[in-house]
């Protein structure tokens, strides 16, 4: 492989005079349909001297972010260590681009199935822009929020997408942020200087009743925690649309700390103790959702027959055959996407200020929910 001149890198890669436009494109030709790992294990910084026609101090001096190497040249190389896997590769680009190319990303509780859900989209969105993830769990714990926050800094993360647990919480970390760029996936913040993306939680609670009402039923319980604004944003929405149809509001609260379909079940069981004087329930999350199902399968209470049923985010396993659960879709890879934008911006163009980014939700109509009319 021949380049016009020693002291650059030719973005072109010769195979038998077939231009190629990456060395991954090249080494593929060259040595058959192999494993990636299996072409490029075990590659050093003379394997990328000799690719790029270079000598090994050169690229030694580029990726230590020597002042003898002009910019375009050590951008190229490393260009070149991506291409071919060189291993030494992330810390080689932290130092040349004065960016570490990871960004932190912060949820109270990964084992809930929005959270896994909306931290893979996360994941694959950021991925596509050429940066991986640090993944933290803060628990239902205000203090662990506080330690993640700090523990991504000292690592030198290039930004932090959280997903807050609660104002409360907000008043620890808001010193920490100043020092680096941050968006929230929450309205939970909606009230504070800080950029975020969320779903119409109000809209989406209304949009859940409506279709109840539209159904036939005028007794509509609704079912949720008190702990958080994006509870207390479908609650509003749950009053909004009984104002809007005439209904009398009946609200069923709990002061569990997150959402989870045990703490669901165990709420509803001492619910279902009581007399069913309503048709409906309309559950705030669809983990509360799923307990309330469990909880009517041991009771002997059928949904749709007897109770219907909708739920709030549209988790994988609510599509399940045996569950098929009517519920409020948020659109988690819509929200990924936008806030890893959001935060590539600020990081990438020095975008100030704050933005607000508010989605729609949608309703998906599946077999927990019957007609009365």
């Amino acid at each position: 492989m021949l380049f016009n001149k020693k002291s650059e890198i030719d973005d072109l890669f010769d195979f038998n005079g077939a231009k190629m436009k990456t060395f991954t494109q090249w080494n593929r030709l060259r040595h058959g349909p192999m494993e990636r790992t299996e072409i490029m294990k075990n590659v050093t910084l003379k394997d990328v001297a000799k690719a790029a026609g270079v000598s090994y101090a050169t690229v030694s001096r580029a990726l230590s972010g020597s002042n003898q190497i002009g910019k375009s040249t050590r951008e190229r190389i490393v260009r070149l260590c991506d291409e071919m896997g060189y291993t030494g590769n992330y810390v080689a680009r932290s130092m040349v681009m004065k960016k570490t190319y990871l960004l932190g990303l912060v949820v109270p509780a990964i084992e809930n199935e929005f959270m896994s859900q909306l931290a893979y989209y996360v994941e694959m969105s950021a991925r596509a822009r050429g940066y991986n993830i640090m993944l933290c769990n803060s628990e239902p714990d205000l203090k662990q929020e506080e330690m993640v926050v700090k523990l991504l800094l000292g690592r030198r993360v290039d930004g932090i997408l959280i997903v807050p647990q609660s104002p409360a919480t907000y008043e620890k970390i808001a010193p920490l942020l100043e020092q680096i760029p941050a968006v929230f996936l929450s309205e939970n913040l909606r009230d504070q200087p800080q950029s975020y993306v969320s779903v119409d939680n109000s809209r989406g609670a209304y949009l859940g009743v409506e279709y109840l009402y539209g159904l036939g039923h005028r007794e509509i319980l609704y079912f949720g925690c008190r702990n958080s604004t994006t509870h207390q944003l479908r609650a509003e929405g749950y009053l909004r649309a009984c104002r809007q149809f005439g209904l009398e509001p009946r609200l069923h609260h709990s002061d569990f700390a997150r959402s989870s379909i045990e703490n669901g079940y165990q709420m509803v069981k001492e619910l279902f103790a009581k007399p069913i004087d309503y048709t409906a329930i309309f559950a705030s999350t669809d983990s509360n959702a799923l307990g309330i199902l469990k909880a009517a399968d041991e009771l002997h209470i059928r949904i749709p027959g007897d109770l219907s049923l909708i739920g709030f985010d549209n988790i994988p396993s609510t599509a399940l055959p045996r569950i098929d659960l009517t519920t409020i879709e948020q659109p988690k890879k819509e929200m990924a996407v936008q806030a890893v934008d959001m935060l590539l911006d600020k990081i990438e163009k020095g975008t100030q200020g704050y933005v607000h980014q508010i989605l729609m939700p949608s309703l998906v109509q599946r077999g927990t929910c019957r007609s009365l009319t």
